[in-house]
């Protein structure tokens, strides 16, 4: 029988309290970069936590309405397209975990992140690769992430309805390909991806 993640224990050996932390959104087009950090509550578990990308979007927002209820701390943080266009993906990605370690309302004192880079962090930080699918409380910041994005880009298709961000979420399919093609690039597209670049280029902006 397969088991879950493992939970660390909220106060290990040395004291430490830790946070689980992972993002959502780092290959889309278009839409914010977030991320989500976690500290659970040893005393109230939380049945089921995986990887986001394994579970069903309602199996995701029942985690995620469990997790928002039962952690003893939960923050989701973003880093918006021009600062993504600006600093890169990669260090817009670490900067929205920093923001969401810092959101916490109980410091932790040691944050897990899932992957092999941690960001710059008031306090330490060790990466997991795989984390996300081994640690209760990454499994539960990847859950928080995913659900807030998702969010977020079914908000935008409310003001962009002709993009369909409310199907493919803003990842290159081949659908959200051909609306750019059709209607051009967004105030909310990331004008540093290939894709829109060079659509960008090609229509001299």
């Amino acid at each position: 029988m397969k088991r879950g993640p493992k939970s660390l224990p909220l106060f290990d050996r040395a004291g430490e309290i830790i946070c689980g932390v992972d993002e959502a959104g780092r290959g889309p087009l278009a839409g914010p970069v977030f991320a989500a950090a976690v500290v659970l509550d040893p005393t109230r578990p939380i049945e089921g936590l995986r990887d986001s990308k394994k579970l069903t979007a309602a199996r995701r927002e029942s985690l995620a309405e469990a997790i928002r209820r039962d952690a003893l701390a939960w923050s989701v943080a973003q880093c918006c397209e021009e600062e993504i266009d600006r600093l890169n993906i990669l260090h817009a990605t670490m900067l929205a975990m920093r923001r969401a370690i810092e959101g916490l309302r109980h410091a932790p004192t040691l944050a897990l992140i899932d992957g092999n880079r941690c960001p710059v962090a008031s306090v330490r930080c060790e990466a997991i690769v795989g984390g996300d699918d081994l640690v209760a409380e990454i499994s539960a910041a990847s859950i928080l992430a995913k659900t807030a994005r998702d969010a977020a880009l079914e908000a935008l298709h409310l003001d962009y309805p002709q993009y369909g961000f409310n199907q493919h979420k803003g990842y290159p399919t081949a659908l959200h390909l051909e609306r750019l093609r059709m209607h051009g690039v967004s105030p909310v597209h990331r004008r540093s991806y290939a894709p829109v670049r060079l659509l960008l280029e090609k229509e001299g902006a």
